[in-house]
C-alpha cells in the first residue's frame, strides 16, 4: 500500500503508489533515518527514465489519456517532490523498449532531470497529447512476460551447458535455432550458416523479435563471457536454452565444419556503388524521419520477420544507426534465402565522413 515502510538493515523503505506505466506501478523510496527524515535516493521502475517516462499505451490508445494523466501525476506529486539532490534509479537504460528515447545513462537525480529532461517541463495536457503521439515497438516476449507474471515464470534458473562440435551440430540437425553474439563485423567475416546474428549487448532488446520459445537455443560467440546472455534469456522467459558452442566460432571452423559469410561495407565502398543497391532502413521510425539516405526503403528490424516478403528487389544493402541491427537484419534474411549486406557503421558513419542525407 501507499506510504507502507520496511527496513532493511539500517535503511527505511517507503513503497509509492506511481500508477501510469501500468495501474499497479510502484515507486520505492529510500532513506537514512539515522541521519535525516529526507529520501537518499527512488527505485522509479518504469515511471521515469534518465531523459525519458515510461510508456503507457499497454491498455491501448483508448486508455492513453487517463493512463498519460496518471504517470503525469506519479511524477510531479510522488517524485519530483522528494528533492532534487534524490538519487534516480531507473529499472532500463539506453536501448530498452519501455521508453521512446531513454539516456544512456544508468544513474541520475531528480535535480539533473528537472534540468534535462524536456518532458518534465511539459503541463499534464501537452504531456498527455505527447503520449498520444509516441510511437512505440512491442516485441513479442512481452506476451511470454505477461503469462509470466501472471502464473509466475519456472523456478529453474540453468546454466548455459558447454557443448562440443559434435554435440552442437546434433542439436542444429534437430532444428536448434543458432545465435551468433558476436560484434557485425567477426559474424560478418564468418559465421556458423543458419545463425542469426544478435550482438551480446543487445541480446535483451533484440532477441524477443526473432527467437521461439519451443526450439532448443544454442550460443555461438568468442568462447568466454556468456553470462550476461544466459541472465537475458533467464529475464525474458528463454527457458529452451540448450548450451552454447564450446571454444566459440573457432572450434567449429577449426573441426572443418562450412562457413557462411555476410557481405559487409564501409562507408566510402557504397559511396563508390551506391546505384548498385537496393537500400534498405532498419531503424526506428522517429529516427527516419530525423534524416535517412536518399532513395532508401524502411521496415524496422524487429517488424522483419513478418515482413520477408515486402524487402526491396535486387542487390540489397541494409543500414541501421551504427551497423549492428543492420547485421541481425542481413543474418536474418540470409537465412531466408535473401542475399542482403550490412553497412559497417551505419549511417553515423555515413554522416561522419560527409556524406548527404535527407532530413525528415
Amino acid at each position: 500500500m501507499d506510504g507502507d515502510t520496511f527496513k532493511v538493515g539500517s535503511l527505511e523503505l517507503e513503497v509509492l503508489e506511481t500508477p501510469g506505466h501500468t495501474y499497479e506501478s510502484i515507486s520505492v523510496a529510500v532513506r537514512y533515518p539515522d541521519v535525516s527524515d529526507d529520501a537518499i535516493m527512488v527505485f522509479t521502475g518504469d515511471v521515469l527514465f534518465a531523459g525519458e517516462t515510461g510508456r503507457v499505451d499497454f491498455f491501448g490508445p483508448e486508455r492513453i489519456e487517463e493512463t498519460a494523466g496518471l504517470l503525469y501525476d506519479s511524477i510531479h506529486e510522488k517524485i519530483l517532490t522528494l528533492g532534487d539532490h534524490v538519487l534516480l534509479l531507473p529499472a532500463h537504460g539506453a536501448g530498452s523498449v519501455c521508453g521512446a528515447e531513454i539516456r544512456d545513462q544508468d544513474v541520475t537525480t531528480i535535480g539533473y532531470e528537472k534540468l534535462t529532461n524536456p518532458y518534465l517541463s511539459m503541463s499534464r495536457g501537452e504531456f498527455i497529447e505527447h503520449k498520444r503521439s509516441e510511437r512505440l515497438y512491442t516485441p513479442p516476449y512481452f506476451r511470454r512476460m505477461e503469462e509470466n507474471n501472471l502464473k509466475g515464470a519456472p523456478v529453474d534458473n540453468p546454466y548455459l551447458e558447454a557443448l562440443s562440435v559434435p554435440e552442437f551440430r546434433e542439436l542444429m540437425d534437430d532444428g536448434a535455432q543458432v545465435v551468433d553474439v558476436r560484434n557485425p563485423a567477426g559474424f560478418a567475416g564468418g559465421h556458423v550458416p543458419g545463425s542469426i546474428n544478435i550482438w551480446q549487448d543487445g541480446f535483451a532488446a533484440f532477441a524477443g523479435y526473432f527467437l521461439n520459445y519451443e526450439d532448443p537455443l544454442v550460443i555461438v560467440g568468442e568462447g568466454h563471457g556468456l553470462d550476461p546472455v544466459r541472465r537475458s534469456m533467464i529475464r525474458i522467459g528463454y527457458d529452451n536454452m540448450a548450451g552454447y558452442l564450446a571454444g566459440g566460432f573457432q572450434s567449429w571452423y577449426m573441426a572443418g565444419n562450412e562457413v557462411s559469410k555476410l557481405d559487409a561495407l564501409g562507408v566510402h565502398e557504397l559511396a563508390e556503388r551506391l546505384d548498385e543497391f537496393s537500400l534498405l532502413d532498419v531503424r526506428k521510425i522517429t529516427d527516419r524521419e530525423r534524416f535517412h539516405i536518399e532513395g532508401s526503403e524502411h521496415i524496422w528490424v524487429g517488424d522483419l520477420p513478418g515482413n520477408i516478403d515486402s524487402v526491396p528487389e535486387g542487390n540489397l544493402l541494409i543500414y541501421c544507426d551504427s551497423g549492428y541491427k543492420s547485421t541481425i537484419a542481413a543474418s536474418l534474411l540470409q537465412g531466408h534465402g535473401v542475399n542482403a549486406a550490412t553497412l559497417l557503421g551505419g549511417i553515423t558513419a555515413w554522416v561522419r565522413a560527409g556524406y548527404p542525407v535527407v532530413e525528415g
